[in-house]
């Protein structure tokens, strides 16, 4: 029974290290992909239609993307949700949609209820590619 157990484990282990030959280049290619994703953001597809959404907004009036101004800068922004989930995609949509107030001091930021949920997600997902 022990030899049996033991046979079955090398040939299983044997089976998952030659099966993994062709993932570990692909897994490897991957990981190239999304460190240079992440080295240039602007090759990610998020990052040209968040800009565009914020473009066509009054974001900018309070927003730059280096500098606090009369709302936090952009960076500052990506830097404290780095690990953003989708859940905080969502509640950070909400909040361009709605407004709030008092996560980054006392000027409230004004509600967009103009700015569907698609886009105010996209425009989130722009601003978190942009970490310094």
């Amino acid at each position: 029974m022990k030899t049996t157990t033991i046979v079955w484990g090398a040939a299983i282990g044997l089976l998952m290290a030659c099966g993994n030959g062709g993932n570990t280049e692909s897994a490897k290619t991957e990981a190239k992909a999304e460190s240079a994703a992440a080295a240039d953001p602007t090759t990610n597809p998020d990052y040209s239609k968040g800009l565009a959404l914020v473009s066509q907004s009054d974001c900018l009036t309070c927003h730059k993307v280096n500098e606090a101004s009369t709302g936090p800068a952009y960076a500052e922004v990506a830097k404290r949700y780095a690990a953003a989930t989708d859940t905080t995609i969502t509640r950070l949509a909400q909040t361009i949609i709605k407004g709030g107030s008092g996560n980054w001091g006392a000027i409230p930021m004004t509600a967009h209820p103009q700015v569907s949920q698609a886009d105010a997600e996209q425009m989130v997902k722009y601003v978190l590619l942009l970490k310094p």
